[in-house]
């Protein structure tokens, strides 16, 4: 069960931070951030299977890998906005938080463009 050895990794971490917030907030921080790249790194090989298993779909269904490349940027572009303001947040950054989430979302409203009008086109077509 790995859930259980993140779970206690991220445990031990929280108590770590707790502890030096009280007398170093910037170190807290420092540790905090490591300890959600650590994670990370962990889970880029669970990541890497999750895509790969999506491309072998995609080839079986005949899929054209341009949608399937725009999903996955957006997927990373969700992903890593999500943790980069989460990090902003731990270090009491709300505001440039925020202002990483707006960026997500007008990159992926831009990625998403070109699908959406794959699909109005569809429709027309069958119209």
């Amino acid at each position: 069960m790995e859930i259980v050895k993140i779970v206690a990794f991220a445990f031990i971490a929280l108590a770590i931070v707790i502890i030096l917030r009280k007398s170093n907030d910037t170190l807290a921080v420092q540790v905090s951030t490591v300890v959600g790249i650590l994670i990370f790194l962990f889970m880029i090989s669970k990541i890497t299977a999750i895509l790969q298993l999506l491309q072998q779909l995609a080839i079986k269904a005949n899929i054209d890998f341009v949608y399937l490349n725009t999903v996955f940027k957006i997927l990373g572009i969700a992903y890593l906005a999500s943790f980069c303001s989460e990090i902003c947040r731990d270090a009491g950054e709300g505001n440039i938080a925020s202002k990483v989430e707006f960026a997500g979302k007008i990159l992926i409203l831009v990625l998403s463009i070109p699908i959406l009008m794959a699909v109005l086109q569809s429709i027309l077509k069958i119209m």
